[in-house]
């Protein structure tokens, strides 16, 4: 079997696998985010935290909730890894740096998960598992609970005139803290359970042993510690968070066993975000709604994987011919086929986590996965981050349709007026304006210099794509970038919170305006949403603005090296 070949067979075999699991997850988040019923420890954890979860709260509580609970989780693991050589399990290692633990903290409360450490020198078992696993169940359970807000604000007055069952006031969007709780509880734990026992099986660790002496094939020893890593490596993909236990991420064989265990993993990153879609269409009343979103998403994901598979099985030169693709930086165990499709897959969504260096890719290929996540990591997208971000992007196709007709858009029975647009706006420029400012200004300071191993185009990449991923809450690198420095720790920490909960402000007044809609009902002239036509309209819009946006900044550095090589 031709490489090519096995590499579709693969990509075939993940589209029907999350097809499967399409329809009944996505019923399943629905019914836990429109239930009225609490389970017993969820009851108990409301108690813990002085939270009641039958008050539904307007979008201006329902953010703060969502910034004072990331603000505590901040402070607590920046202690954590600050304290570390005074805490049990730490494997005598010491405690981490102020701007790196500050880097640390930031991006894994912002659901980036962008590592300047190497994971098996420098953190304990407690950090990794008490600290860092922590948050990636709870940041993703924000960002699913940021998007179920903003679902409820087109929803309202469409079905049973509330938000959810038993909400009474007009601009309500339900209760944070019970969202937060029901995602851990109802779907996070469950699901990565699962995932956890499945690459057990594969293979991948799931102990907590100390440091060991390892012999090597060349001679010499090398040091080895285990840990908690099978468990952590579910969450970290479904969660879209991309934080590895090793420094080598996810191309570790302790973390990514086999083929197998490659293909799980991208359906792990995939299936929530996908899912997503079916929630929203069946919170609203109207699943074809939610295909219609779920179908620009695919397209672009198809698209997406297709042009990557291109680009590096058929680049030119005699070495890439005799290895039969572009082989440099990708593990053997999972050809090109498999890192191609792991490529495309953690770029579109806001997950990090790799199974090859993105900086060997060919030129094209490292572009498209910078180009993947200046979309905004919309197709999918991250837990919750994707659908919200897709439907911002819905909004501005409705609009821009609204003024080729003449006509005052639309969108769900809920108009899309000066506030609604403006709202939307800022949300799509906070993320360029971030990346873009900081790419300058890094470049501008002699002491990028010292930290690019590459110079030129590449080298311009390497900045580009740190920020690029850092903003976007990606968490995935160029290699070659060294950013254990003070300004790329501190500088990136700062662009990973802003462009985490910045955008969250838009989203949710977003929401709260659309809530206290009365809703409009459908003309002749109303844009059907639910069409193919749509479906177009919003692919197109989704990238010309991205386009628009980055293309002088991507003509800097891959599109120069692609077309130089």
């Amino acid at each position: 079997m031709s490489p090519v070949v096995a590499g579709v067979l693969q990509f075939l075999a993940l589209a029907v696998a999350l097809g499967l699991a399409y329809r009944p997850l996505g019923d399943h988040l629905a019914r836990v985010y429109s239930s009225d019923r609490h389970l017993r420890v969820e009851k108990w954890i409301y108690r813990a935290i002085g939270a009641n979860p039958a008050t539904e709260m307007r979008w201006p509580a329902y953010l703060r909730g969502v910034l004072a609970f990331s603000a505590v989780s901040l402070l607590f693991l920046y202690l954590m890894q600050r304290l570390q050589g005074s805490l049990p399990g730490s494997l005598g290692f010491v405690s981490i740096p102020a701007d790196q633990a500050f880097n640390t903290a930031a991006s894994f409360v912002a659901n980036t998960n962008w590592q300047s450490y190497a994971g098996e020198q420098t953190m304990g078992h407690l950090v990794q598992t008490g600290g860092l696993a922590v948050q990636n169940f709870v940041s993703a359970a924000v960002g699913i609970a940021v998007a179920v807000a903003l679902v409820r604000g087109f929803a309202h007055s469409r079905v049973a005139g509330a938000s959810r069952p038993g909400a009474a006031d007009a601009g309500a969007l339900g209760n944070f803290w019970c969202d937060l709780v029901r995602g851990t509880v109802r779907v996070l734990l469950p699901l990565s359970l699962i995932g956890a026992v499945v690459l057990v099986a594969c293979g991948a660790i799931q102990n907590f042993s100390g440091i060991h002496e390892v012999g090597q094939f060349m001679g010499g020893s090398q040091q080895w510690n285990g840990g908690a890593v099978a468990s952590q490596e579910a969450i970290k993909e479904l969660g879209t968070n991309g934080g590895g236990y090793f420094n080598a991420n996810s191309a570790h064989p302790f973390e990514n066993p086999n083929g197998f265990s490659n293909l799980f993993e991208v359906f792990l990153i995939l299936v929530i975000p996908f899912a997503l879609t079916r929630t929203f269409g069946t919170m609203v009343g109207s699943v074809k709604q939610g295909y219609a979103i779920l179908a620009t998403m695919v397209t672009i994901w198809v698209c997406f994987t297709a042009l990557m598979m291109w680009t590096e099985y058929h680049h030119g030169g005699p070495a890439l011919t005799a290895a039969g693709g572009a082989m440099e930086g990708k593990e053997n165990r999972f050809g090109i086929g498999g890192s191609s499709i792991f490529a495309v897959a953690t770029t579109l969504t806001s997950t990090g986590a790799v199974d090859a260096f993105h900086s060997s890719f060919t030129g094209f290929g490292g572009g498209l996965t910078m180009l993947g996540m200046q979309l905004g990591e919309i197709a999918p997208g991250g837990t919750g981050s994707g659908l919200y971000g897709m439907l911002i992007m819905a909004i501005i196709a409705v609009f821009v349709a609204g003024l080729m007709v003449g006509r005052t858009p639309e969108y769900l029975g809920k108009k899309i007026g000066t506030r609604e647009i403006k709202f939307a706006a800022c949300y799509i420029l906070i993320t360029p304006a971030l990346v873009l400012t900081f790419t300058a200004v890094a470049m501008a300071m002699p002491s990028t210099l010292t930290s690019m191993t590459n110079g030129g185009a590449h080298g311009f990449s390497e900045v580009l794509y740190a920020y690029t991923s850092g903003a976007n809450n990606n968490g995935s690198a160029f290699a070659g970038l060294n950013a254990n420095t003070p300004w790329f720790n501190t500088s990136i920490g700062l662009v990973m919170l802003l462009g985490r909960f910045v955008p969250m402000v838009f989203v949710l007044a977003l929401a709260g305006s659309l809530a206290e809609q009365q809703p409009i009902p459908e003309t002749a002239g109303t844009l059907r949403t639910n069409k193919p036509l749509f479906t177009g309209l919003l692919v197109a819009t989704v990238m010309i603005v991205a386009g628009l946006t980055y293309f002088p900044a991507l003509a800097l550095g891959p599109l120069a090296e692609g077309l130089a090589s």
